[in-house]
């Protein structure tokens, strides 16, 4: 059963290591020779919801995908996903 570019991209992605929802598929990455798909691409976290850019994307091996079900994509990554941690110091006006 096939599934088509435009389906992948409403599904969810998510990382059964961590439980992190990672996002939504924007891109694919194939390789022309041989016409098989080596990885998606999801949109990293924005920085400041949305208006300071984003963060780099994860792109994610499709040896690393575990499943793909009807609305997500459940993927196994190596180490989780670099998240940043707020700096905890106080303000000093």
């Amino acid at each position: 059963m096939g599934c088509l570019f435009s389906e992948l991209r409403c599904k969810e992605v998510i990382d059964l290591k961590s439980g992190l929802r990672l996002g939504y598929v924007c891109d694919a990455e194939f390789d022309p020779c041989s016409g098989r798909l080596c990885a998606l691409i999801v949109p990293g976290p924005g920085r400041a919801g949305g208006l300071l850019g984003r963060e780099d994307d994860y792109v994610i091996p499709w040896d690393c995908i575990t499943r793909l079900g009807d609305d997500i994509i459940l993927v196994e990554l190596p180490e989780p996903p670099a998240r940043k941690k707020r700096d905890k110091r106080p303000l000093i006006y």
